[in-house]
């Protein structure tokens, strides 16, 4: 199974190919990818500095194209000199042929030249991770270091001792001498670790051939010694290629150094000698040293290719080993065979998706460069979604950065029914089923393909997700955070009107989403009020959607067929989020539905007295008659438990509405002699009418008991049913308002001591004053009610139970 991120394909014009062909190639050497390897990082804080480009005139740089080359160049010649030095010392000795030594002074006489160059070659500093470009430095670096092993090796000394006595010196000072060449091997070192590096040559290869150089440079160097050994020994014949091949010498010289190779790999891999063998003292202690030496070489060898076998096959052993494991644990906790399939079919994908190293990969890189892959994969799929068709494209880019892609196997289930709205997906490829698990047998609703969006109707409703979607084929899908959406959405006010308009249009063609009810019959287009039934929104409770849909500068004040608009529902059913959105989008709170009903009489009605009192303080301050009209409506419908639910809120009983009318006025017009007592009861004026309305014994126990300062809320009277049988908590005492006054100005209270007397709230300020006249013995006809901060009060209604007012007198 192959997968490739961003597989979802897409057309562009040749135009756009070409401009993208331009900007992908690289126009300089430092944008070369062959020149990768060649960047040096500079230290931290360090400006300025290009590690390819050395302007300081002959100076050159380690990191040069034509000095890399140089250095391959180098390499060859080295290995030349590795492989002929000890042949030419041990085969040829003191008869070097013409055309070796020939090959010879030419190979010296580049290293001589390399030599030259490398006071002309920058270097890098180890404690500054910078190139030197100082030539004083470089030289004196050089002549401190490998400049004396350089020229050893690179002195032609056979040529030395052909010019100095007119003719070819052999014995064990050449030998030695010629040994030196050996020091060049350093360079055979440094270009195998930097081929290593470049993703150009398999590394598994490259590494082979390193290991394979080695053994080979062992076997000819040891089958050279080996028979430098024999030839030097005094008795020919007590040496081991002299017992093999009597008269050696006068065989050829292919035969010689094919049986010297022979018994040098034979002693190397110990696999036994046969017929060669060690002869003499001497050739024993060099094998000796010989096998020493073999055991670390051999180890090096084994641990490599250890390494690269074992890298190759570990993850798979590690696969089969989370198989395994996965399945004893599906055994072990009896789990459902449907269960062991998604758990072993996403182990599969997982591991066929780390070889891809795609995720590990994008991790690593920057940020911006994050991005821009994320934008040339991800960017055209989410411009074909739905959702965000005619957003702008720095939206859809800031959508795009925060999206992850995931491999998702078939049949397993992406999103859970009655699970929290976390994340919206989309399909690059594949197939997803939405599906309906609240019936006993799964019902398939719906089918999603590539290019489709499923979870966002949990996002933007902001409600548990309504179906399960399982995955129906491999799908590699985008995943964003709901979050991110919403602040995406956020940004700007247009793309976030686009994405609502685009939502509802699409979920109004599905009605299978059970987003039926959000829809009005009858949609206009170009409407968008039209087009929504904010009424539903808010009996949902969906605050966060119904906040979305009036940003997008929807009416907060629609109305449906009986002109009950959000207010009315939201406050009805008390969903006092959505009464706190509404009013923030500054919906009113005076309208009135066909039956005359507010907001503010549903929330009353229905006792959610949360929501009353927030919309009471509002309405308040817009109209000083509310609490007057709240209770004459009562009233006059001749609803005692709304009256009871007002009176226990403290609104005082005789406020008059905006005709100045009291509801003790309106329920004596209209003949309600239930709520005319229970006005009565708590507080409300007797006038003659009154008097007539009531017998006066039930009259005068009523005033008796309201003067000794009780209430008492009557119970219902208008059937037995049980549905009308109050509760003994219903048929308590209820204490009236209650006021404690004081003479004298506030500020004065510290140096009088007048006490406090604690009185009922009188239905007016004359009133009030007339009973502060009575308890503190003086004409108060004239004074001034004042609060605890001095404030003059000239009204009755803003008096609340148990506030501390001051009668200040005036001079007359």
């Amino acid at each position: 199974m192959d997968v490739k991120l961003g597989c979802c394909s897409h057309k562009s014009n040749s135009v756009k190919n070409k401009e993208e062909e331009e900007e992908m190639s690289p126009t300089s050497e430092e944008l070369s990818f062959k020149n990768l390897s060649k960047i040096v990082v500079p230290p931290l804080g360090v400006s300025g500095y290009s590690s390819l480009n050395v302007p300081h005139g002959r100076i050159i740089s380690p990191m040069d194209t034509r000095y890399r080359c140089w250095e391959t160049v180098m390499v060859v010649l080295v290995v030349y000199s590795a492989w002929v030095c000890p042949y030419e010392i041990a085969f040829l000795n003191s008869k070097p042929s013409k055309p070796l030594y020939i090959a010879d002074n030419i190979v010296d006489i580049f290293f001589a030249i390399d030599i030259i160059l490398t006071f002309f070659v920058a270097y890098m500093d180890s404690t500054t991770q910078l190139l030197v470009l100082d030539s004083k430095k470089i030289a004196k670096r050089y002549l401190s270091t490998w400049f004396i092993m350089d020229v050893a090796s690179t002195i032609p000394f056979e040529t030395i001792a052909f010019l100095i006595a007119g003719k070819h010196h052999g014995g064990v000072s050449y030998s030695v001498l010629g040994m030196l060449r050996f020091w060049r091997l350093r360079r055979v070192k440094c270009f195998f670790t930097r081929i290593e590096k470049d993703i150009r040559f398999s590394y598994f290869w490259v590494r082979c051939a390193r290991l394979l150089f080695v053994t080979l440079l062992q076997a000819h160097f040891a089958a050279c010694l080996a028979y430098l050994l024999a030839v030097q020994y005094p008795n020919e014949g007590n040496t081991w290629i002299g017992s093999a091949i009597p008269n050696f010498k006068e065989t050829s010289l292919w035969i010689r150094y094919i049986s010297a190779l022979y018994w040098s790999t034979t002693t190397m891999t110990t696999v036994g000698y046969g017929d060669i063998h060690a002869q003499n003292t001497l050739e024993m202690a060099f094998i000796i040293c010989y096998m020493l030496f073999n055991l670390g070489l051999t180890a090096y060898i084994i641990g490599n290719m250890t390494n690269l076998v074992v890298e190759g096959t570990r993850r798979t052993m590690e696969f089969r080993s989370s198989i395994e494991a996965a399945s004893s644990f599906v055994m072990r906790n009896r789990l459902p065979p449907r269960l062991k399939d998604q758990i072993l079919a996403y182990m599969c994908l997982r591991f066929k998706a780390e070889s891809l190293n795609q995720n590990q990969l994008i991790q690593q890189l920057p940020k911006t460069l994050c991005k821009s892959i994320q934008h040339h994969l991800f960017l055209p799929t989410v411009q074909g979604v739905y959702l965000f068709k005619g957003v702008s494209r720095e939206i859809l880019m800031l959508l795009v950065a925060d999206m992850k892609a995931e491999y998702i196997p078939p049949r397993e289930d992406v999103i859970i029914q009655k699970e929290a709205p976390d994340d919206v997906y989309i399909i690059v490829s594949g197939e997803v089923e939405m599906i309906d698990c609240e019936m006993e047998k799964e019902n398939v609703v719906w089918e999603f393909t590539s290019g489709g969006m499923f979870g966002e109707v949990g996002a933007f409703c902001s409600m548990p997700q309504s179906f399960t979607y399982r995955t129906k084929t491999l799908s590699q899908l985008l995943r964003l955070k709901t979050s991110s959406l919403v602040e995406a959405m956020k940004t700007r006010q247009e793309d976030n009107v686009i994405m609502l308009k685009n939502f509802l249009r699409h979920h109004k063609k599905l009605k299978d989403l059970r987003l039926g009810e959000l829809f009005m019959d009858g949609e206009v287009d170009g409407d968008v009020n039209m087009s929504i039934n904010l009424v539903t929104v808010a009996g949902t409770g969906n605050a966060a959607f119904l906040n979305e849909l009036l940003k997008a500068g929807l009416d907060p004040d629609v109305g449906d067929s009986k002109g009950r608009t959000p207010l009315h529902i939201a406050a009805s059913r008390g969903h006092e989020e959505c009464v706190v959105v509404l009013l923030k989008h500054a919906c009113s709170l005076h309208l009135r539905d066909l039956e005359g009903n507010t907001a503010l009489w549903e929330s009353i009605a229905a006792k959610h007295h949360s929501i009353f009192k927030i919309l009471y303080h509002w309405a308040s301050i817009s109209d000083p008659f509310i609490a007057g009209d709240l209770l004459c409506t009562a009233a006059k419908r001749n609803d005692v438990g709304v009256m009871k639910e007002l009176l226990k809120h403290g609104l005082y009983v005789d406020s008059k509405d905006v005709h100045g009318l009291t509801a003790i006025q309106v329920a004596t017009t209209e003949n309600h002699l239930d709520m005319v007592q229970l006005l009565v009861m708590n507080g409300s004026q007797v006038d003659e009418t009154i008097t007539n309305m009531i017998p006066s014994e039930n009259l005068n126990d009523m005033l008796q008991k309201r003067e000794i300062g009780h209430c008492i809320v009557m119970s219902d009277t208008t059937g037995d049913n049980d549905s009308h049988k109050k509760t003994k908590d219903e048929e308590r005492l209820v204490l009236p308002l209650r006021v404690s006054i004081y003479r004298g100005h506030p500020a004065n209270r510290s140096t009088t001591h007048h006490p406090g007397k604690l009185v009922r709230m009188p239905s007016s300020l004359d009133e009030l004053k007339t009973i502060a006249g009575q308890k503190f013995g003086f004409d108060a006809t004239n004074a001034v009610v004042t609060n605890e901060e001095g404030a003059e009060i000239d009204s009755i209604q803003v008096i609340r139970d148990n506030d501390k007012l001051f009668i200040v007198e005036t001079e007359s």
